[in-house]
């Protein structure tokens, strides 16, 4: 079960760190929809994000206390080299596009092939169709992006970050899969453990993502599922 948490409480106790990038050409909608999960804002004349940028927040799943650790990227072609580096240490991404924009789509399988290039090969994917306020704008069916997520083996649903449709359920979809993911294999270690086998999270170093001062000193963050 997963509920919200605050929109930053510093004394909270965190128990896992995930963090989860935003993908996706530019003015499709990325940083709006990060800022109606972080911060439960929208603004109209958001400007497009220069580079990479993060913000943060904590929620509760199945009783634990977790930070997510969101990283927004610019869209633009320009600043590819940034995002490829950034994708280190991701356990979630969301692949953005703008329902009213079929090109938006179509780039879909490249920024997915760059995705699947740099990050982890168990990283939890959602395709977001974003701007389903504009239905009337509408120029990419929701079959079609049903179909490629299915053939992808993606999550998938359209939101609006202006009405806050389906934001909230877009990462709480990404947060718990990643949770429910990380919760099995710390079983598993511990039943071997238990067995006289060492513990182990598929023998590959824990790494923490981000600024050292946003994490807790007993937080616990797994760089790869």
């Amino acid at each position: 079960m997963a509920s919200g948490g605050g929109y930053g409480d510093a004394s909270q106790k965190i128990d896992y760190v995930f963090k989860v990038v935003l993908i996706g050409d530019s003015a499709v909608g990325k940083s709006q929809i990060l800022a109606r999960f972080a911060r439960n804002e929208f603004s109209l004349d958001s400007k497009a994000t220069i580079g990479v940028e993060f913000q943060t927040r904590t929620l509760v799943i199945d009783h634990k206390s977790v930070k997510a650790q969101i990283w927004d990227t610019a869209g633009q072609e320009r600043y590819r080299a940034v995002t490829s580096a950034y994708y280190r240490g991701a356990v979630g991404a969301m692949l953005v596009y703008d329902i009213t924009k079929r090109q938006t789509f179509d780039h879909i399988p490249r920024w997915l092939e760059e995705l699947r290039n740099h990050a982890d090969k168990n990283i939890v994917i959602i395709l977001i169709g974003n701007k389903s306020d504009l239905e009337d704008q509408r120029a990419v069916p929701t079959e079609d992006a049903k179909e490629f997520a299915q053939k992808e083996g993606l999550f998938f649903l359209e939101t609006s970050a202006l009405q806050a449709t389906n934001v909230e359920n877009a990462f709480m979809t990404v947060l718990t899969e990643i949770f429910n993911i990380v919760n099995k294999k710390n079983l598993v270690a511990g039943e071997d453990q238990s067995n006289g086998n060492p513990a182990s999270l598929s023998g590959k170093k824990i790494i923490i993502p981000g600024p050292a001062q946003e994490i807790p000193a007993k937080s616990k963050c797994c760089s790869s599922l």
